[in-house]
């Protein structure tokens, strides 16, 4: 018995004093940050829970019943959005794909180059989308180019992030295998590294497709093309039967994306 005792002991783990002090000390501060949060936006749950009854009168009074025939419009627009992220995420993925080798240690050798690519690429991902494609309607005009070119931008450096670290992370064997062989960097890259992370490659593909397509409707915001961009008219106009619609059409459009996307990422893993 007492052997079956200390047999599930150490089964169990034990958590030290240290983590358990290190535990209560982020807790601690989290309940510190979330109140002076709390304090400086005046977010108090009171308020909040004052201010449900408004929203609830809000969505039953002005937002129902959706005006239906304001769908083909909607359509047309959720079309344009889904353009958007489709072309944005396909131009990314070829991109990002040669950058990421440049961004991976185990194949870019020269430390110089290979810091230089790795910080290129975090000053891609640091600047917000939305930023871009306000900088970039200035440029280009107001339309899906704009959005385009943001969603690209931004989505080139999440891509090349996310397959550098895989491209790290895969089995060495086969490169050094092709390496001993003579094999150049080509051959490396084509016959040992490819084939290890073309899943992933997908995977990570259809994932910020999955977030393109819910950026695209905020961009239109700023008159960077899509869904956004008819909403933040119609919410001017206060026609929030339209609006709903949009919302409603767009949640629908949304859902269904990401469950094909996750069902075809669920079988490349």
């Amino acid at each position: 018995m007492s052997k079956q005792v200390d047999s599930l002991n150490k089964k169990i783990p034990v958590v030290t004093t240290r983590a358990k002090a290190t535990i209560g000390s982020i807790l601690t501060v989290i309940i510190a940050v979330y109140i002076v949060s709390a304090i400086f936006t005046e977010a108090y749950p009171n308020e909040i829970i004052k201010g449900m009854p408004i929203v609830i009168d809000f969505i039953v009074k002005d937002l129902f019943p959706p005006n239906l025939g304001y769908a083909d419009t909607v359509l047309t627009s959720l079309i344009e959005t889904w353009n958007m992220a489709f072309l944005s995420t396909t131009l990314s993925a070829f991109v990002a794909l040669p950058i990421s080798f440049f961004a991976a240690a185990n194949i870019n050798k020269n430390k110089v180059f290979y810091k230089a690519f790795r910080f290129f690429l975090n000053i891609l991902r640091t600047i917000p989308e939305l930023i871009l494609a306000v900088i970039l309607v200035a440029v280009v005009g107001i339309g899906a180019l704009a959005g385009v070119l943001a969603l690209f931008i931004f989505s080139v450096g999440i891509l090349a992030k996310l397959i550098s670290e895989t491209i790290e992370a895969i089995d060495p064997n086969p490169l050094e295998a092709i390496r001993a062989t003579g094999g150049n960097i080509v051959q490396v890259i084509w016959y040992g590294v490819l084939p290890q992370i073309m899943p992933h490659f997908t995977s990570y593909s259809l994932y910020v497709l999955e977030i393109n397509v819910r950026a695209s409707v905020v961009l239109g915001f700023v008159g960077a093309g899509g869904i956004g961009l008819i909403l933040k008219k119609q919410l001017a106009m206060f026609n929030f039967d339209n609006v709903s619609t949009i919302v409603i059409m767009t949640f629908i459009a949304v859902t269904i994306i990401d469950f094909i996307s996750n069902r075809v990422r669920e079988r490349l893993m």
